[in-house]
């Protein structure tokens, strides 16, 4: 449940805890991490805290204690999440059918994404779903993610619904993408590009659309199918 940076930090705490038996400044943290200031730093510690990753000791200057670890950074000391930076293991099981063939593909349901405030992607597959093959674009990859939020159901995508990804870092106006912004949260928005600003908006008139730059934001993917279940 870690964005890249939450986890590029808690690694950077762990070492340095490690190596030193203290954990390092805020300032150094913040160089750790090229960020521009403190408050980034003060965010992601916040974060950390409320998953349950540190905690933080009263009364105690630059007192940090790691309480837990990503499975992924006791075994082999880096990841980097699936949803955010656009890769994934194949979580196919074996014997499922390719691409190329008829019937259904097993993708992983890499967490969820906001359609509505940001928040971040799981980076780890939570499950698999089954996805008509007909839906895939190719031999491109393909994800899916569980939706959390109300803000593009003028688009007919409902919270709770699954919504499959085919991964690219391009997307032309009027797709609906997978957006990382400023290098932390991921969403679901429609795209528009207006010269050098990129608009992310909502199909829901209760939220407003959102404008970057165009560095602040990285396309992740692009919406290619939906999948919805029924409860009586």
């Amino acid at each position: 449940m870690l964005t890249r940076k939450q986890y590029d930090l808690l690694h950077f705490i762990h070492n340095r805890l490690q190596r030193d038996g203290v954990p390092p400044s805020f300032e150094e943290m913040k160089e750790a991490l090229d960020l521009r200031s403190k408050s980034g730093i003060h965010r992601l510690i916040t974060a950390l805290e409320e998953r349950g990753f540190i905690r933080r000791l009263a009364h105690r200057a630059r007192a940090i204690e790691i309480v837990k670890l990503p499975e992924s950074l006791e075994a082999s000391g880096g990841f980097r999440p699936a949803a955010v930076d656009g890769e994934r293991q194949d979580a196919r099981p074996a014997g499922a059918p390719s691409a190329d063939g008829p019937g259904s593909i097993e993708l992983p349901v890499m967490g969820r994404i906001a359609a509505g405030t940001p928040i971040e992607a799981i980076r780890t597959a939570s499950h698999n779903v089954a996805v008509p093959a007909a839906m895939l674009a190719g031999r491109s990859r393909h994800y899916a993610l569980e939706v959390k939020g109300d803000s593009m159901i003028g688009a007919g995508i409902n919270n709770g619904d699954i919504v499959v990804i085919q991964e690219q870092p391009t997307a032309q106006n009027g797709d609906i993408v997978v957006a990382l912004v400023e290098g932390e949260e991921v969403t679901l928005k429609t795209f528009r590009r207006r010269g050098s600003t990129i608009a992310l908006e909502a199909a829901n008139p209760a939220y407003e659309t959102r404008l970057y730059q165009d560095h602040q934001v990285e396309v992740q993917g692009k919406l290619v199918g939906l999948i919805r279940t029924y409860h009586a």
